[in-house]
């Protein structure tokens, strides 16, 4: 129960780092290392991808199928796959 409400939480983290980028630059800086690596609005894009990737992650972490992914890519390092 607990898990779902939090996997709620993130995806609504997600989505408000998407929809209100401006304000999380406005109040948090510019991030150097973005704007380097990323180009001009890198920090932008920064938050942007963030968002997205968290809800990805935690959409995956609900099916389960995040723990599937990391079996395939690390189980052979503990002998489970």
């Amino acid at each position: 129960m607990w898990g779902y409400i939090f996997a709620i939480l993130l995806i609504a983290l997600g989505f408000m780092f998407v929809w209100k980028t401006h304000w999380f630059v406005e109040n948090f800086g510019r991030s150097s290392w973005a704007e380097a690596n990323l180009g001009n609005g890198g920090t932008y894009n920064m938050y942007k991808f963030g968002g997205i990737l968290m809800i990805i992650l935690t959409i995956m972490g609900m099916t389960g199928l995040l723990g599937e992914l990391f079996l395939g890519f690390f189980g052979r390092l503990f002998g489970i796959a």
